[in-house]
């Protein structure tokens, strides 16, 4: 790794070429001055709620996942990545896991063919917003909802470091806001589109819009995706399917009313659960094919995600907006597996344990959040506000059948064809009854002190609660009226560069008690960051260079021997736990994105951190250090090849590994590596007309062999191989 103040070094050569720029270019270059005179509210609703895919890498909508504050990402004093809907058509990117993956500054960690996870800055992301409301996944994320479709969304942002003005608990890494489709065209238009690629995979979608009456005050979308296939892994097959609605009504000139429903339905055949064994019992290390899995023929890992949702924004005469929304979110998930677990016999091929699982769980969470925005005027200036409140109660349900009599060890992985026969299965039980109950009343200002000088200013008061039992332990802890400040401050040094520095933080109760018996205060999760965020050619490309220091504090950590009081009579003793200084993390990050030229789009970023304990030990090693990541396609004009797009890109990684640890036959210290690697992807686009394209995408194109994860219970999972699709759009 780089030592600290090579960070620095970067950062300031990299500012001082930025400004080096001629005069003459950065009066081309000029924004508007957000402190000027207060638009109409008419335009405000339009510049806050209207999707406009035109074909960028960058976005002229504002975004509120930061600050509440409807700011554009060059305002936002912190690091923002967008993906938008171009490049996800670009990039053939068909659900969250593929975006995330191509995001700067966040990297992914495959668990099995369900659960993902994903990290930035060194900690694991565990925030995600739906138009800019928090909403929690279920326990475990076991219900799906990483694979989210990308055919409900125009575009997912990412806002790294802590989030907790906005999002309340989490931890100090990202959080990841979908921004929904919503019915923004009063004439018929959509597409529909085909697409056939490697294992056999199939699908096919559609999106329509349409307005409803006469005088287009009344607005429908309608979309749906369905795909079949098969995998790499042998035994799998997948089938899945999405669909969305949601209607745009304009009930007055400054009312607009959006209601609407999502519904996603993942059912794939033979899924994995876990990964690979790492070790043979003579403590070698394994090495088998890609195609292996340790799925069998009955198993089933069936996920349902339902959302419902209701907006309404009023915009009043002087300007300002009110905002309330309700969204109804249940998670649910039926499943049968078959885990595998321990050292594989080299001779055999059989490894050490097998344990078959079924149970049958679901989540529902009842969200509800009004906001209020605007501006004001003070010592003739013009300063935006806004103020808001969040309630959602979630309740978590999973039930359990115990399998009787099942067979351990199963058969060889070698010849492994999945017919390891299915258990009986006992009576059920419940397994976890969970209620997580949130509030949050939050406020900020950007202050306009100065035509270049702003300042952001918030904070957030969260309370957090849980109660019910998980697998036979009871669960009653949280945090009331914990008080999460956010600061930001912004300088714009000319009409194109501005200069920034912000601190934020967040919290995390935890389950943990001190020696009195009172529960350790929550992990406090703290961001600082100062960055230059610029601007070129009128706007079409912009840069962000940032250094951010990144830290968690207060990780419950056990006392040696003591045990919490009134426990260890006639009670279970209870270990003891104190707060204690944490992990910290630090680094720089730079991006690049938009239009270099006419017919040329660009994304490309480079994220570089350390993240240590208060020890000097590496900590969460399964999370890459050093990214980067491009992708990059260009129009082809000219009579012969008009119509033609062609693109690419690369994705690079460093080294990952499992925490260091004793090998489990041999003792001596071991762990599982992965080194640093580089996908290549390639695509091509032709268009035979204004309505008809052809497109093909080819990722992993060296057929780098990787693992996508380790670490997780001593197991990895390969990443794909190369593979290929097409696809054929029709746009109406």
């Amino acid at each position: 790794m780089s030592k600290p103040h090579s960070s620095w070094s970067v950062f300031v050569v990299s500012s001082f070429l930025g400004l080096g720029m001629s005069s003459a270019a950065l009066a081309q270059q000029a924004e508007p001055d957000p402190s000027a005179a207060p638009a109409a509210a008419d335009d405000d609703v339009v510049e806050m709620e209207t999707i406009v895919v035109n074909g960028s890498y960058t976005i002229k909508e504002k975004i509120d996942m930061a600050t509440g504050l409807g700011l554009s990402p060059q305002e936002t004093p912190q690091s923002v990545t967008v993906i938008t809907q171009q490049q996800i058509q670009d990039q053939g990117l068909t659900n969250l896991v593929d975006v995330v993956s191509n995001a700067v500054g966040v990297s992914t960690n495959e668990v099995d063919d369900v659960r993902n996870t994903f990290y930035a800055r060194g900690f694991e992301i565990s925030n995600y917003q739906v138009d800019g409301v928090p909403l929690a996944w279920s326990l475990a994320a076991d219900s799906g909802e990483t694979l989210a479709d990308t055919a409900l969304y125009d575009r997912i942002e990412v806002v790294r470091g802590a989030t907790g003005l906005m999002t309340g608990v989490g931890d100090p890494s990202a959080s990841i806001n979908l921004v929904r489709k919503h019915a923004d065209s009063a004439e018929f238009a959509g597409y529909v589109e085909a697409g056939y690629g490697s294992w056999d995979q199939r699908q096919v979608t559609a999106d329509v819009s349409s307005g409803l009456n006469s005088s287009g005050s009344i607005r429908g979308r309608l979309v749906g995706r369905y795909g079949q296939g098969n995998s790499y892994q042998d035994l799998y097959e997948s089938q899945d399917s999405v669909i969305y609605g949601v209607i745009d009504a304009d009930v007055t000139e400054n009312t607009l009313l959006r209601v609407g429903a999502s519904y996603q339905d993942n059912d794939p055949t033979a899924p994995t659960w876990g990964a690979l064994p790492t070790w043979y019992t003579d403590g070698s290390h394994t090495d088998l094919p890609r195609s292996t899995t340790t799925a069998a023929d009955w198993t089933r890992w069936h996920t349902m995600n339902t959302n419902v949702f209701a907006n309404i924004v009023h915009s009043f005469s002087n300007g300002w907006q009110l905002i309330g929304n309700y969204n109804h979110l249940k998670n649910a998930q039926r499943t049968h597996l078959l885990y595998l677990s321990g050292q594989l016999d080299r001779e055999t091929g059989v490894e050490e344990y097998a344990y078959p699982y079924r149970a049958s769980g679901e989540s529902k969470q009842d969200s509800f959040d009004a906001q209020l925005k605007g501006y004001f005027n003070l010592f003739e200036r013009k300063h935006e506000f806004v103020i808001g409140a969040l309630h959602s109660e979630q309740d978590a349900h999973t039930i359990s059948w115990p399998a009787i009599d099942y067979q351990t060890p199963a058969g060889s992985l070698y010849t492994w064809d999945g017919s390891y026969p299915e258990p009986e299965w006992g009576d059920s039980y419940v397994a976890q009854d969970l209620t997580t109950t949130q509030d949050g009343y939050y406020g900020a200002m950007r202050f306009s002190v100065t035509d270049a000088l702003k300042f952001v200013a918030g904070g957030r008061l969260a309370s957090w609660d849980r109660k019910g039992s998980s697998y036979g332990t009871a669960e009653n802890f949280g945090d009331d009226n914990v008080f999460i400040p956010y600061f930001g401050a912004l300088y714009d040094v000319t009409a194109a560069h501005r200069v920034y520095a912000s601190y934020t933080e967040i919290y995390k109760p935890q389950n943990a008690r001190e020696v009195d018996g009172s529960y350790v205060d929550p992990v406090t999760g703290k961001s600082s960051e100062i960055g230059l965020k610029s601007r070129f050619m009128d706007d079409a490309l912009q840069t962000t260079l940032a250094l951010f220091l990144v830290q968690q504090d207060n990780l419950a950590q056990a006392i040696p021997g003591a045990i919490v009081d009134g426990t260890g009579d006639d009670a279970l003793p209870e270990q003891a736990y104190r707060g204690a200084k944490g992990v910290e993390s630090k680094g720089f990050e730079a991006e690049v994105v938009g239009k270099p030229m006419e017919h040329l789009n660009v994304s490309l970023g480079y994220t570089q951190f350390k993240a240590e304990d208060a020890d000097g030990n590496k900590v969460n090693t399964e999370a890459a250090r050093r990214m980067l990541k491009l992708f990059v396609t260009y129009e082809v004009t000219g009579n012969a090849l008009q119509g033609l797009t062609v693109g690419g890109g690369v994705n690079y990684q460093d080294e990952i590994y499992g925490t260091t640890g004793p090998n489990p036959v041999t003792g001596d210290p071991d762990r599982i590596y992965q080194g640093g690697y580089t996908l290549v992807a390639l695509m091509a686009r032709y268009a035979v007309n204004p309505n008809l394209s052809f497109q093909i995408n080819a990722n992993n194109l060296t057929d780098e062999k990787y693992y996508s994860q380790v670490n997780f219970f001593s197991q990895y999972r390969y990443g794909d191989p190369r593979n290929f699709t097409g696809s054929v759009r029709y746009t109406f």
